[in-house]
């Protein structure tokens, strides 16, 4: 393979001179350029990253951050948002590194090997991450932006969901299937998308005129999974038996919700409806199928890398927030109410 060397060899000047010529510098006079392309277009060259690297200054790698129990639990949400970064990074040329770090993250911890090596030039992190790790993190310098969760002091540039209205849009759901003993079940409620689907959710009462009812909210599990899911209806169903449907704040939870009520002779949805939120691919494969909040999660992590690459670019002083809507799937697991 032809290496930069045998380009400044063939056309006579100097490897920082080559790499000027990549990056189309002003710098270096047409009569030049056009000896430095001849040599690339004869040697069938392609420029790598240490090459490019020599003027620009950068790695030309993005890196990507998550918590180990976002990536286990959750897999099937973040590793499509990872997946919608990977697709459209290459497009602007960019390598997206991918690490995950503890959740209980302390001072005593590394920081990942791509930081400390000075391997990046923007971090990405997606999902609920500790306030220490982006305080650490900013020490470097290093542009942030978040997916999924944004940290309560700062200003970086985020992609969200739009909570507040998918939540509205799930209860409403339930409403116009005449259901009015509607409960909510969550976990990790300090995570500012649980909360605002929760904000949704009262809105979408209020509306209605149904009374809030503080007894049908299950809220203090302290994360969003299956098996929190079925230790939130247990406790439900123990001090609000007359519930007929229950919106779940992710499709884990509901996935767990589901489980407890077949378990318990419940039937899904004529004595219970129920909806998620999320459409993880296996709530196709549910039995009754899951009605739930469709999440572009390609989509947020495209948004992501765009927010990114225009952030490096543009050095913008006042980060861009992207809200991205969701969209309500009807399937088998929500009925009328009789």
């Amino acid at each position: 393979m032809p290496t930069i060397k045998d380009v400044a060899k063939k056309a006579n000047v100097s490897i920082a001179t080559v790499s000027l010529v990549i990056h189309n510098n002003n710098r270096i006079s047409p009569k030049t350029k056009r000896r430095v392309q001849k040599a690339i277009d004869d040697l069938s060259y392609h420029p790598t990253r240490s090459a490019r690297g020599l003027v620009s200054q950068k790695s030309g790698n993005i890196g990507f951050i998550l918590t180990e129990d976002h990536f286990t639990r959750s897999e099937p949400f973040y590793s499509q948002i990872f997946l919608g970064t990977e697709f459209i990074a290459r497009n602007y040329e960019y390598y997206i590194l991918l690490t995950t770090i503890t959740p209980n993250f302390s001072g005593e911890d590394r920081l990942p090997r791509f930081v400390l090596e000075n391997n990046v030039d923007g971090i990405i992190l997606a999902g609920k991450v500790p306030d220490l790790l982006i305080e650490r993190l900013q020490e470097y310098k290093l542009p942030l932006a978040f997916v999924d969760y944004y940290p309560s002091t700062g200003n970086f540039p985020v992609v969200m969901i739009d909570n507040i209205n998918a939540g509205m849009q799930a209860t409403q759901h339930l409403i116009d299937c005449n259901h009015t003993k509607i409960a909510f079940l969550a976990g990790d409620f300090e995570h500012p998308s649980i909360h605002e689907r929760f904000q949704g959710y009262k809105m979408a009462l209020e509306k209605a005129g149904i009374t809030f009812d503080e007894r049908n909210v299950i809220s203090d599990l302290p994360y969003p999974s299956r098996k929190y899911g079925y230790q939130a209806v247990t406790r439900l169903l123990s001090q609000c038996p007359d519930i007929t449907a229950i919106f779940a704040c992710n499709d884990a939870m509901a996935i767990g919700v589901l489980r407890y009520l077949k378990e318990h002779g419940l039937s899904v949805p004529h004595d219970i409806s129920l909806i998620g939120f999320d459409d993880v691919e296996a709530d196709i494969y549910l039995d009754p199928p899951l009605t739930t909040m469709r999440v572009p999660k390609i989509d947020m992590g495209i948004e992501a890398i765009r927010l990114m690459v225009d952030f490096l670019n543009n050095n913008i002083s006042n980060p861009r927030k992207v809200l991205v809507p969701a969209e309500l799937i009807v399937r088998q697991s929500t009925c009328s109410a009789a």
